[in-house]
């Protein structure tokens, strides 16, 4: 999940194919919006805003299954944004703070209607997946086999998969978003790539 390591002459990458460079610009980016929102900017908001929609929408969607109670929610989200930007202290990246936002949101509104919140534990992996799944998840002509493999697994499963791949968090940022031990991620993440080969596998 961490970036890896280059040859000599090449930077970092991340998941996603991101150069390392690249992330931190990105985040210095969004660092510098939320100072403006602090300071009032409504038009640093509504870049804010278009950078980040489409990305939580599709995060809470994956528990709340309602388009318009997740659209109902990014906007809590947003305006939580626009009040807490202030208190952003830099200690997580721009990227992490808000998905926690989100996160609490989440788990709050399944809370207040008496949906389903936990799950069974898992143990912690001590084995690596014995195939690697990075590469296929990122084709982009397997959309549609992806995405049915997907909801094929428990919605916690799903979010750590989301965020790992789909967001390029690492196992301790997606750890500080869900308040999980980083062990319980990699646990999560270790079934849910085998959840996934073997759902790939059955329709490739």
């Amino acid at each position: 999940m961490s970036p890896t390591t280059g040859t000599p002459h090449s930077s970092p990458t991340t998941h996603t194919g991101l150069s390392t460079q690249t992330a931190e610009n990105q985040d210095s980016q969004y660092r510098t919006l939320l100072a403006q929102i602090a300071q009032g900017s409504e038009a640093a908001l509504a870049q804010f805003y278009k950078t980040f929609e489409s990305r939580i929408f599709a995060f809470a969607n994956i528990r709340l299954h309602d388009s318009d109670e997740t659209a109902d929610l990014l906007n809590d989200v947003m305006w939580e944004v626009w009040r807490g930007a202030k208190t952003f202290q830099g200690r997580s990246s721009v990227t992490t703070w808000v998905f926690g936002i989100a996160h609490h949101k989440i788990i709050d509104r399944l809370r207040r209607t008496g949906r389903h919140l936990t799950e069974q534990l898992e143990e912690t992996a001590s084995e690596p997946s014995t195939q690697n799944l990075d590469e296929i998840l990122l084709q982009k002509q397997l959309g549609k086999h992806i995405h049915h493999c997907m909801t094929k697994l428990t919605p916690h499963h799903r979010q750590t998969v989301h965020l790992a791949f789909f967001e390029d968090l690492s196992y301790r940022e997606i750890g500080e978003i869900t308040g999980s031990p980083e062990g319980t991620i990699k646990a999560r993440m270790f079934h849910a790539k085998q959840a996934l080969k073997r759902c790939l596998q059955r329709r490739l």
